[in-house]
This record gives C-alpha cells, structure tokens and sequence, in this order.
C-alpha cells in the first residue's frame, strides 16, 4: 500500500519486550513478550497508555479536517429521536432524547395524547454522561419500573426500584448484576434477574476494569422493600460455572419459564413452573436453600428455544430446531414429546421473531436478503392473515401484548432515521398510520441511493453488501470508500441510519458499504456456522472479496479504501490487514478481539468459544493460530517485489472500562504492531502511522454519552480522511 497523507513515519515509543513468556501449544512455542500488558493496573501499563494517548493526539493534530468533523457531525447529531411506545396496564412509556442529551430519558403518560412526564433522566445521574440505563421494566400494574445502571460503560449494573406514580427511588439495592433481564410477575411483588457472587474485594473494586472470569451466575427473585440479602435463589448450578440463567413470565403470569445458555451458541435449555401450584408462592421460599421445583422441557442444548405465547399448558415456542431459518412449534406440557410445527420454515427467509398480539394473531418478522418483512399471522393455525406493507429497511422496536390490538414498531434505513408505526389490528385490514417520524435538519435522503449488490467471495459464496452513494457518482476509483462489517456470533447487520455516515457521504464524498459476510445470521444458522469455528477464514475472505469487487467496479482504489469492525468486527479488521495490507488505505478496528489464544480467560471470553473455538483443544489451536491478528503481523515489504509495501494507516481502539473485551487485546496488538513494523528496524518502510484511540470513563460502546460518540466520530473519520487524502466538500 502506498503512503497516506501522513507526513512521515513516527517516533513510536519503545515498549519492554519480555521474551522469557513463551507458551507451549501441543509443542509449538509461541511467545507472548507483552503478556505485562495485561495488568491494566501496573504502573508499567499506565505509562503504555499514556505514551499511546500522547502519539495519537500528534497525529490527529495532523488532521486537518478533525475540528471540521466534529462541528459537523455535532450539527447533524442535534435532531429529536424516539424509541416506540410501549404500554403497561393504562400508562403509556418511550424513550426520547431532544438531539444531543447524554443519554436518552425515559417518559411516561396516562394516555397516548397525554402529557408526558420524565421517569428517568440518566442525565441527571452523572456530570458527564457516563451513568448509563443498562436494563429496566415495568411492573404489570405500572405502579414499579425496575431499572439497572451502569457506570462508565462496564456490563455490570446495579438494580434500583422506582415508584412510577411519584418517582420515589425505594431503598432497594441490587449489586453484581450482569448479562441479566429483569422480569416482574403478575403479582407486582417482585422480579427474577441474574446476578453473580460478589468478589473478595467488593468494596475497593472499580468495576469494569478486573479481568477476572465472569463464573456462577445465579438466578434471584427480589421481593420489592427488602434488602438484596434476603432475596430467593432460585436456581444454580455450580456443576456447570460457565451457564447463564434468565427467567421468562408468560402472558398469562401462570408460568415461568428458566433458560439456561451455556455459551454464545444460539441454544439453550428450558424449564418450567406453574407459580399457582406455589402452596405459599414464592414467600414460601424466602430464606431457604433449595432452588425453586423447576420441571424440565428441554434439556440437552440441541436448539434455540424463545416463548411466544401460551394458553395454559399448550406453549408456543420460535426455535431452530431442525430448521436453520427457524420456525413456529407448539407443545403441550402434559405430552413434552411431541411438538408440532405451526410455521414451518421458509425455504429463503429468516423467522427472526413473532410476537402475540390482538388475543389471537402474531406480528412475524421476517428477514429476507437481509430486509425486514412484517407479516400477520393466526395464532392457532400459523396462516397468513396480511402482509404489512414496508420499504427497503429495518424493522425493531417492536411493541405490544398478547391483549393488544394496537401495535407500535419503529423502521430504519440507510436514508431513513427512524418512521416509528402505529398499526391497528381490529380492522378488517391492517390500519398502519406514522405514530411520530424523526427528521434531520438540513439532510435530503433525494440526493442518494442504496443499492444492493451480491458479490461473490473465493469459495464462489454470494456475499450481499448495501452500497451507499450520492446519486449520479461516476466509478472512475476517485471515491474515499468505508466499507463496515461484523461476520459472527449468529448477529444480523442490517440497515440503520448513522449520521456520522452521511456527514462523511455529504462533505467528503464518500461511499459508505456494508458487508454481510458470513458468521452472521443473514441467511440463518447455516451462515453462522459457514463463518465460525474452523470455517472462521470465510469471514475474512468475504470481506477481502468485497473490497476487491468496489475496487474492480471502480467505485474506489485501495489507497481510497478504509475497512471499519467493532469488537468481533474489529478482529475482522485485524486479520484482513495481516492477510491483505495491499488492499486498504486505512483501517479501524474498535474493541476487537485480537488475541485469539487467550481471550477466554477474561470476563465473559469463554462464551465466545461456541464461535471461535479454545486454544486449550489441539484442533482448534491450529484453526486460531492462523488468523489470530496478534500472532500474525508481519513485514510485507518482505513478500513485494519492490520491498515498498506497507500496513495501511491504522487506528485501534478501546475503553478503560471494556470488561467484556479487554483493553489488553488492543494494547498487546498495538505493542506488536509498533514493534514489527516500526521500531525493530532502521528505515523501516512503515510511514503509514499505527497507532490507538484509548477512551476514558468507556465501555464496549453501550451508554456512551452522546458527547462521547461526536468526539471519536471526528478523531475517527478524521484520520481516515487524511489516511485517504480526501477533501473537505461543502
């Protein structure tokens, strides 16, 4: 790859090499000479990230167009936005923030038309922003919201309990909660969430920056007025440290349901209770040491099970179970053996969700090449009652009850920042009206165009990928491109509206692209496991084919191109720049996991083995081995032919407060990086800068203030801009 903008190589501090940490894998060594930079607390560590901080901020002083960003992305970032309504008994509840709030703030009304009063304004909780809403809900009667806060951006949260009526914060404490819904029962006397046990060093700890593993997750139900002791465990399984529990009510608050998942594989386990058969409900269990008397449903992780709907014992479940693309089951809790298909799989789309609405019907979402389709169901029999009409987009935000007839969702695209949609299920037809539809000033969604186009990968896979353009522009290779993707975890990336993009669409030209390679759940599970496990390398070859088809069609250069991934994305970026540094001007990997031998030994990394398998097994060492972005950095002025090839101008990031994955991936990638390719040698080749964004008082991108978002938008789009010589356009 050419060189940037940049003007020249850096003076990269030295970071201290132990070479003494070397790992035997099944007889191959591999050394790990900054295993130090593990210990975020070290003084050693600390003066890593300060030098690191220091050299950034040089280098962004080079980009001139960082203060124009940043005022521009600010501008366009101060427009209304809303989440769709949802209801609880006769009180209406949404999300809304007026343009450049911290964090959103929660309102409530009696009625639709009502006048809306703040429940929660996280704004109010911090100076800065960094106090967080990580989980909440309301009560059954609407008369309790139950809400989780996070600090800084870490995982863990603390449950508080409110009054809706008066505000009033009850004394109720809930510490150690992670990874947890909260889910009231019927009664309104209290909810289920999960928690783990406190640590030895409670009460100094700074939680989010420990790299300890996240064992023993217990399942609790918390009377509302009593203390956090006195809560009921209600299951564990101390046999199994590595299992997650969540607890469902089903709408007839009879039944709760138990999920036990035992990594991010999308399976899990299913029990059940009958709360009327309680003799003293679950008072009767305050202060003993047995679990609640769960029955079991499934219990052999051999597919994906959510509740739908339930009349009494006749359960409806959405599952994957022989069926990669998911579909609709019934069971009847008295005959557990035979379940029934109420909607079968479809032969192309993905069921990603079904909601019970309006008594008898369901709201199906359909994913279809990776667009959202709405469709009404009947609940009983599975069969179409109407197809909702939607244009090209995304579909969230779902919001209604089983006794509902009403139903809010919100749709998004590219172009489209948000429609939110009432639809009334009484009528004959489904009467679908916009509900409230947000609009950004000064944008006109005329003057560009998506297309959508299906680019073969090296097996001949065909890979859709969303390409987003001004209109009319000609495919001479002049264009700055960000070509953005994910490929992991059975997670969709679809269509949604950032006006960081169309900031850099409008002022710098851009061409904004998303890949949806494989790993994901575009296409269901088939496509998830053809981009995980050994099958990992598919991942980086899609996205290395889509960046050669826009470079082949002509809608940029590799000196034009910058590739963009967070966290499972951002590993993404690092092995495509080992395995292609010729292909891309610029790279940005945010949170990413980059040491693929060691990432299971922190936080919540041993769930991530589903996907990427353990360096503890042989096999799956040698899979990891050969991508893992920290072990293969290498010199490509070796392999070219005129010795002039280099890394792409390269910016890693991470947060302070990232307990779920550590710092230490992008400090150990950075250490080697610098090393390899800048300060092991003499007139190294290397000008293209490398270097990393370390944020403070962050997480793993959840609750970040909107402040926050701006100032590494422009830190961001900054440096690419300068990495891809791009000009400011008016």
């Amino acid at each position: 790859m050419s060189s940037s903008g940049f003007y020249g190589p850096l003076n990269y501090p030295v970071a201290r090499r132990d070479d003494s940490v070397v790992d035997d894998y099944f007889g191959v060594q591999v050394p790990d000479p900054y295993r130090w930079l593990e210990d975020a607390d070290s003084e050693e560590t600390q003066e890593f990230v300060n030098n690191q901080v220091k050299l950034t901020e040089t280098v962004l002083q080079e980009c001139e167009l960082r203060d124009k960003l940043k005022n521009k992305i600010g501008q366009l970032f101060d427009y209304p936005r809303y989440h769709a309504p949802f209801k609880r008994s006769n009180k209406y509840f949404y999300f809304h923030n007026s343009g450049l709030q911290q964090q959103d703030v929660l309102y409530v009304q009696d009625k639709l038309d009502g006048k809306p009063k703040v429940l929660l304004d996280p704004n109010q909780l911090s100076d800065d922003g960094t106090v967080a809403l990580n989980t909440y809900s309301v009560s059954e009667d609407a008369n309790y919201f139950a809400y989780g806060l996070s600090s800084s951006g870490s995982d863990w949260a603390t449950i508080k309990v409110m009054k809706t009526e008066d505000r009033t914060v009850e004394p109720d404490t809930l510490s150690w909660v992670k990874f947890s819904t909260i889910t009231w029962t019927y009664d309104n006397k209290g909810f289920f969430y999960g928690r783990y046990p406190p640590p030895d060093d409670e009460q100094t700890r700074d939680a989010g920056t420990e790299s300890d593993a996240n064992l023993n997750q217990q399942l609790y139900y918390h009377f509302v007025g009593t203390d956090q002791s006195e809560d009921i465990l209600c299951w564990k399984d101390p046999d199994n440290p590595e299992y997650s529990f969540e607890a469902a009510v089903t709408n007839d608050g009879k039944y709760v349901l138990l999920y036990t998942t035992e990594n991010c594989e999308v399976v899990n386990n299913v029990y059940y209770l009958n709360l009327s058969t309680l003799s003293n409900g679950l008072e009767g269990f305050r202060g003993g040491e047995d679990a609640l008397p769960f029955t079991k449903l499934v219990d052999n992780f051999d597919a994906s099970y959510a509740v739908v709907a339930n009349d009494d014992t006749v359960f409806t479940f959405l599952t994957n179970k022989d069926a990669p693309k998911y579909k609709l089951v019934r069971v009847d809790l008295n005959t557990p053996s035979i379940w029934t298909d109420v909607i079968p799989q479809s032969e192309k789309d993905v069921l990603e969700s079904a909601t019970a609405v309006n008594r008898n019907q369901l709201l199906v979402c359909y994913l279809s090449d990776v667009k959202h389709v709405l469709q009404v169901r009947d609940l009983e029999t599975g069969s179409l009652l109407h197809n909702l009409p939607l244009d090209i987009g995304a579909v969230d935000d779902i919001s209604a009850e089983r006794k509902d007839s009403v139903v809010f969702f919100r749709f998004t695209s590219f172009l489209s920042p948000g429609l939110i949609f009432k639809c009334d299920l009484e009528a004959d037809v489904p009467e679908m009206k916009i509900f409230r539809e947000t609009v950004v000033h000064k944008f006109d969604r005329s003057e560009f165009q998506v297309d959508q186009v299906f680019v073969p990968s090296k097996d001949g896979t065909k890979i859709p990928m969303f390409i987003v353009a001004r209109k009319g522009i000609s495919l001479d290779g002049s264009h700055p491109c960000l070509l953005y993707g994910y490929g992991g975890f059975n997670i969709s990336i679809t269509p949604s509206f950032d006006v960081r993009h169309i900031v850099l669409l409008e002022h710098l030209g851009a061409i904004f692209c998303s890949a949806n390679i494989r790993g994901g759940g575009e296409y269901g599970e088939k496509w998830h496991k053809a981009g995980s496990l050994s099958k990992k390398q598919n991942c980086f070859d899609d996205f290395i084919s889509a960046a050669e088809f826009l470079v082949s069609k002509g809608y940029t250069q590799p000196n034009k191109l910058c590739i963009e991934g967070e966290s499972n994305g951002g590993l993404l970026v690092g092995a495509c720049i080992n395995q292609r540094p010729d292909l891309f001007g610029c790279a940005l990997a945010h949170a990413g996991v980059m040491d693929m031998l060691r990432f299971h030994k922190f936080t919540i990394g041993h769930a991530w083995t589903s996907d990427y398998g353990c360096s503890d097994n042989e096999e799956d060492f040698h899979w990891l081995i050969k991508y893992s972005p920290l072990h293969n950095v290498r010199r490509p002025w070796e392999q070219s032919p005129d010795h002039s090839s280099q890394y792409p101008a390269t910016m890693v990031f991470t947060a302070d407060h990232d307990d779920r994955v550590l710092p230490l991936h992008t400090l150990k990638l950075l250490a080697t990086m610098q090393y390899v390719l800048c300060t092991s040698l003499e007139n190294s080749p290397q000008t293209n800068p490398i270097v990393g964004r370390i944020e403070c008082k962050a997480g793993h991108g959840a609750g970040l203030p909107t402040q926050k978002k701006i100032d590494e938008a422009a830190d961001t789009y900054s440096f690419m801009a300068k990495a891809l010589n791009a000009s400011w356009i008016d």
